[in-house]
C-alpha cells in the first residue's frame, strides 16, 4: 500500500499553496503515495486545489491580503496551526510522514509562535534533538546548528553536539540504504584553524570528537577546511558531509553540479518529515511562477522514508 503522506502548505500568503497544487498534479507524486494536504481553504482554491486531487484538511485563516503578499501575523497563525494539527495528526498515527511547505520565521514571530521554525518546533515538541538534513542526488549534507548567528558559533559547537550529531547523521544515512556510511566533518576556521593560530575550536573539540567517534566505530574523517571536505565529498570520498553552520552547507550545495532540487529532511524525531530547500518567495507569490520541483522531490523523498520505517 501506498504510504500516506500529510502536506502542510505553509504560508497562505508566499508560494506554498501553489507549489503544493502544482506538486500534487505531478504523476511521479500520485504513484509514489496517497496525499492529503492540510491549510487555508482560500488560498489552496485559489492555487487551483479541488476536492479531486486529495482529500483537505482546514486550517482556516483570517484577514489575508493575498493582493499584499509578505509576512503577517494572519499568515504566520494559519501557517502554524496548519503545522500544529498536521503534528497531532502524525503522532497518532494517521499518516506515514510529513512534508512541510515554507512557512515565514517572521511571520511565526508576529504571530507569537513558541519557536522560530519547524524544526525548532518539532524539537520543543518532541522533546529531542533532531538532525537537519539536505539532500541532492549524491550529495547529503547535514547541520551541526541550524539557524544559529555566526557570532554564537564558537559557544555552540561543543564537543557533545557534534559526537550528537555524527551519530544521528549515520542513522539517517543508513536509512537511505547506506549500511556503513562514511562522513567528513568540516572545520570551522579557515584552514582548519592552522594548528591553532586561527582559532582553536578544531583542536579543542573537533578532533576530540572525531577520536572519540572512530573510536566507537564510526567512520568519519576531518575536521577539514570548508573546501576540501566539500570537494572530496563531491568526488565520492564520502557518503555525507556534517557542516557546522547554515552557510557551510546550503551556499555549496545549491550551486554543486547535479540534476534536481534539494531536499530538507529531519531525522531524530519520531516520524519521517520532509520539505523543499527553499523559502516563501512573497516576491514571486501569486504570479504563477513558482517552480513546484522542490515540492514534488520532497513528497516523493518523504514516501521513500516512511517505507523504510525507521525512525529513531
Amino acid at each position: 500500500m501506498k504510504p500516506s503522506i500529510l502536506i502542510t502548505a505553509g504560508d497562505p500568503l508566499g508560494i506554498g499553496p501553489e507549489i503544493t497544487v502544482k506538486a500534487l498534479r505531478r504523476p511521479a507524486v500520485r504513484r509514489a503515495c496517497r496525499p492529503f494536504v492540510t491549510g487555508d481553504t482560500a488560498a489552496l482554491r485559489k492555487a487551483g486545489w479541488t476536492p479531486a486531487l486529495c482529500p483537505l484538511l482546514p486550517a482556516d485563516a483570517r484577514g489575508l491580503a493575498f493582493s499584499r503578499p509578505g509576512p503577517t501575523a494572519a499568515g504566520g497563525k494559519a501557517s502554524l496551526a496548519a503545522v500544529l494539527s498536521a503534528y497531532k495528526l502524525v503522532k497518532a498515527g494517521r499518516f506515514d510522514a510529513l512534508v512541510t511547505a515554507p512557512v515565514s520565521k517572521e511571520a511565526w514571530a508576529l504571530a507569537g509562535a513558541p519557536a522560530q521554525a519547524h524544526t525548532d518546533l518539532f524539537r520543543l515538541l518532541e522533546g529531542r534533538e533532531p538532525l537537519m538534513l539536505f539532500s541532492r542526488g549524491r550529495v547529503n549534507a547535514a547541520l551541526a546548528t541550524e539557524h544559529a548567528a555566526v557570532r554564537d558559533l564558537h559557544l555552540k559547537l561543543t564537543k557533545k553536539l557534534v559526537k550528537q550529531k555524527a551519530l544521528l547523521f549515520r542513522s539517517a544515512l543508513q536509512a537511505l540504504g547506506l549500511k556503513n556510511p562514511s562522513i567528513i566533518l568540516c572545520a570551522l576556521n579557515p584552514h582548519a584553524g592552522d594548528g591553532g593560530v586561527i582559532g582553536r575550536e578544531e583542536l579543542d573539540r573537533l578532533t576530540p570528537a572525531v577520536t572519540e567517534l572512530r573510536a566507537a566505530g564510526l567512520r568519519i574523517t576531518g575536521p577539514l577546511p570548508s573546501d576540501a571536505a566539500w570537494a572530496a565529498h563531491l568526488a565520492g570520498k564520502s557518503d555525507g558531509l556534517l557542516c557546522l553552520y547554515h552557510d557551510q552547507a546550503l551556499a555549496p550545495l545549491k550551486v554543486a553540479p547535479g540534476a534536481g532540487p534539494a531536499v530538507h529532511w529531519t531525522w531524530g524525531l519520531s516520524f519521517p518529515r520532509t520539505s523543499p530547500a527553499h523559502g516563501t518567495a512573497f516576491d514571486i507569490a501569486w504570479k504563477k511562477k513558482a517552480d513546484p520541483a522542490g515540492m514534488a522531490e520532497a513528497v516523493i523523498f518523504a514516501a521513500r522514508l516512511a517505507k523504510g520505517k525507521r525512525h529513531p
